[in-house]
């Protein structure tokens, strides 16, 4: 199927039939009834299948409908779902949905419709029988299926054991227990002289705007996304990795809900991007979904001020070069990221910091001395 097939339904959002203002929005019932009439007009658009056109249509009516439900209902802005954009060309490869009658599994080959049949290599066989089909292009130029299908809780043997994870730049993450713990790899770092001789590359060869860009530019283009894609996959490699371990070893995990955006306006910003943290914790939170592990995501507010022994609060924040933290109403000294692991603990209330198996109180007047 030619990919301008299916762009062209999300361009023609805006009515163009006579008596109606070309300016004016129109909703899913009306973009039916118009590709329908463009597929009898426009035989380059009628080759393609009807599947993904139409559920691209679907796609635009869901999303419009969540936007205008939450403006509706005055969500916040952070968390309000904003109104369908249209994708450039040169920024989101081609992307096609297939639902239940749109495609079909012959032994290892996937038919599409519209007589489309190929034969992916399969990663892993399908645990039940997939609901949709979402096949797409990445960076390299490389095609992939993705299957929705319905997954199973696969419960692990019972440990016992509670673990408290904490996020930051020198390490990725830092836990409860040392064995736990996931080092910053830097892979970004190790990718970086190739990915610096590739873009300049990249300069010397660019051609005007408006004007297309060369071969040798292109080469040089493709060879920085193959760098960048290297050091992504390895980064989610650690991730599933180190997530699998705690996962098997620990029945209980409190995870830092932590949010590194902000991170991208700082001087760590290629450091923080380099650790992958948010593809990290998601890595973790599905990993002990799948296995029925207890997860629970912890506010990070005032972690690196409240004390893990004893629950005081110190009155300053800290700064980030003091690595070590000291509570002056108990007097207990450890790492400054060890002691934020203590405290999801705590918050999760999953591990007791006594002996006697009680969660440790705060202090009468709430802070440290």
């Amino acid at each position: 199927m030619p990919p301008g097939a299916t762009r062209a339904v999300p361009a023609r959002s805006r009515s163009d039939t006579p008596g109606m203002s070309p300016l004016r929005p129109v909703g899913p019932s009306a973009l039916d009834k118009m590709l329908t009439q463009a597929r009898a007009t426009m035989p380059w658009l009628r080759d393609g299948s009807s599947v993904p056109q139409q559920q691209i249509i679907r796609d635009f009516g869901r999303s419009k409908a969540k936007a205008v439900k939450d403006r509706a209902e005055r969500v916040p802005q952070p968390r309000r779902a904003g109104m369908p954009k249209f994708k450039k060309k040169q920024q989101a490869g081609p992307s096609l949905n297939y639902t239940q009658r749109g495609f079909s599994l012959r032994g290892r080959r996937l038919r599409l419709a519209g007589g489309i049949e190929v034969r992916p290599v399969w990663s892993r066989d399908l645990p039940a029988t997939p609901s949709s089909v979402r096949v797409y292009r990445d960076t390299l130029g490389h095609w992939y299926a993705s299957f929705v299908v319905h997954a199973d809780t696969k419960p692990l043997p019972d440990t016992g054991q509670a673990l408290g994870v904490g996020w930051g730049v020198t390490e990725t993450a830092t836990t409860t227990s040392d064995a736990h713990d996931l080092p910053h790899a830097q892979h970004g770092k190790a990718a970086q002289a190739k990915l610096t001789r590739y873009q300049r590359m990249m300069a010397r060869r660019r051609r005007p705007k408006g004007k297309p860009q060369t071969r040798g530019y292109r080469k040089a283009q493709q060879a920085a996304a193959k760098q960048h894609r290297k050091a992504a996959r390895k980064r989610q490699d650690d991730g599933r990795k180190w997530a699998k371990h705690v996962v098997r070893d620990h029945d209980r995990v409190a995870v830092e809900d932590f949010k590194p955006t902000f991170l991208a306006k700082t001087t760590m910003a290629r450091k923080a991007a380099d650790a992958a943290i948010g593809a990290t914790k998601h890595e973790l939170v599905a990993l002990g979904r799948k296995h029925g592990r207890d997860v629970r995501l912890v506010d990070p507010a005032h972690t690196t001020m409240d004390c893990g022994q004893c629950g005081a609060r110190t009155t300053h924040r800290l700064p980030l070069s003091e690595r070590t933290y000291t509570c002056t109403a108990c007097g207990v000294s450890r790492p400054r990221d060890k002691n934020s692991a203590r405290v999801m603990l705590d918050r999760a209330g999953f591990v007791p910091a006594g002996d006697d198996g009680v969660s440790p109180g705060r202090p009468m007047d709430g802070q440290a001395a």
